[in-house]
């Protein structure tokens, strides 16, 4: 496709953490090269649950500028504690405490894929609150979302529309029942792809876009 124009009628939306990073680091130099050479092919999009700030802090402060789309949960962080840090319209709680080191991180993913214990945890929350128009959702390594139902990753689609694509590619690591990439995963408007890690990203992006 060398030389060739961008296909404005396909946009690729990427998950960060997982996806195109490894949970909560910077992307690699080989990532910002993969995407920029993807932009020559299709647009770009980023979908992120964290902040704008958080979303610089892995891709880049120019993040903005390197792709078509930036989405995240924009606003300042009105609250900060060790547990729970309140985003904007949605709050982001940590069983095992937001300010832990990298090797605590890990270790409690490990735990929590053998014992399930956002999972429960989500399990006890949606019980005691059925009925008042709360959606949960488990992402990255050490927390789960809480939000209003319908305040998803899908809430990108709406904004696309008006550029009108003919197809919407979404790439997620979460995207089983519960996972904060599922709802968009098995939209309608999109085709879903669930990758196992940044260079799965980039396997899947060259398949399709690269030939």
């Amino acid at each position: 496709m060398a030389g060739s124009s961008v296909d404005a009628t396909t946009l690729c939306l990427f998950d960060v953490d997982g996806t195109l990073t490894a949970a909560r680091q910077k992307a690699t130099p080989d990532m910002h090269q993969f995407l920029s050479e993807l932009r020559k092919r299709v647009r770009v999009g980023v979908v992120g649950g964290s902040d704008l700030d958080k979303i610089k802090e892995q891709l880049g402060d120019d993040v903005i500028d390197r792709v078509d789309y930036v989405f995240a949960e924009n606003g300042l962080v009105a609250y900060r504690g060790t547990f729970i840090e309140f985003r904007n319209g949605m709050l982001n709680v940590s069983p095992i405490g937001r300010s832990c080191s990298q090797e605590e991180r890990i270790e409690f993913f490990e735990l929590d894929k053998k014992e399930k214990i956002r999972e429960k945890f989500v399990s006890i929350l949606r019980e005691e609150f059925a009925g008042k128009g709360l959606a949960f959702s488990i992402g990255g390594q050490i927390s789960f979302d809480v939000f209003p139902e319908g305040w998803d990753k899908r809430y990108c689609l709406g904004i696309v529309e008006k550029d009108s694509y003919q197809h919407i590619h979404f790439f997620g690591d979460k995207t089983m029942p519960g996972g904060n990439d599922y709802e968009i995963f098995v939209d309608p408007r999109t085709v879903g792809h669930e990758v196992k890690s940044p260079e799965d990203t980039q396997r899947i992006c060259k398949e399709l876009f690269f030939k």
